[in-house]
């Protein structure tokens, strides 16, 4: 009864009117109560499988550039009832998880459209709830966002490196201990990037970050690879140098 208790008393009223006793039971069926109140019920529980399986296929229809399909389960669970602030947090994941650096301001258009619904609440708040599922739908798709998981696993395998020195905070044990000695600004060099080392020692040249094509993030890769080309070969100058003084 869109959660309007009036219609519903009524559309009970007419179902009781006009369905036939059983033994002096009236039985009010799905199909009784969708013919009272004139209209399809939604077969929806939150607490059943409908409820997952619909908003898989919502989160299944955005990350497949679907936004005819993912407008229809966005819009069937609504109807049913189903908090907005389920789909809008489930958007801003997705915004990270399946569009990420490809289109960096999907994140800010699911962030936005929580925000607003926030401020306007229903029915108005549908607005920003199908604009968000439309954007992110249409954008384009890379999920190398999910690089943190390979460094995890690196950490939980292997343990985590120490900081090399020249990247220590100077100001506590600089002059005794050379914290942050030969670290180098990057604002001092042409470009604004110089090829010094950031990972440990044992991690050098080891990347877990790999960009994909698509969207913006096709000018990051591209960036990205001829910085870490000649980061590489400026470390490999650099190496003879760094044994000689530790030796």
């Amino acid at each position: 009864a869109g959660g309007d208790a009036r219609n519903a008393l009524n559309a009970l009223e007419l179902a009781v009117e006009t369905t036939p006793s059983d033994k002096g039971v009236i039985h009010i069926t799905l199909d009784v109560a969708q013919e009272s109140i004139q209209r399809r019920a939604v077969m929806y529980d939150k607490t059943d499988d409908q409820h997952y399986d619909t908003i898989s296929a919502f989160i299944k229809s955005v990350r497949g550039s679907d936004p005819d399909a993912a407008l229809y389960w966005m819009t069937k669970m609504l109807k049913a009832g189903e908090d907005p602030r389920f789909i809008l947090r489930r958007l801003i994941i997705l915004a990270s998880e399946d569009i990420g650096m490809a289109d960096p301001q999907a994140i800010q258009v699911a962030s936005a459209a929580a925000q607003n619904f926030e401020y306007i609440g229903m029915p108005e708040g549908w607005y920003p709830i199908a604009q968000a599922v439309m954007y992110l739908a249409t954008a384009p798709k890379s999920n190398s966002v999910g690089a943190f998981w390979a460094v995890q696993e690196e950490i939980e395998k292997n343990g985590a490196k120490p900081v090399p020195i020249h990247l220590m905070d100077p100001s506590r044990d600089g002059r005794g201990f050379g914290h942050g000695q030969d670290y180098q600004y990057p604002h001092d060099f042409e470009g604004h990037w110089t090829g010094q080392q950031y990972l440990p020692d044992e991690l050098i040249n080891q990347y877990f970050y790999h960009p994909s094509k698509e969207g913006y993030e096709a000018q990051v890769a591209e960036r990205l690879q001829q910085w870490r080309e000649a980061q590489k070969k400026a470390l490999a100058q650099a190496a003879p140098r760094k044994n000689k003084k530790s030796n």
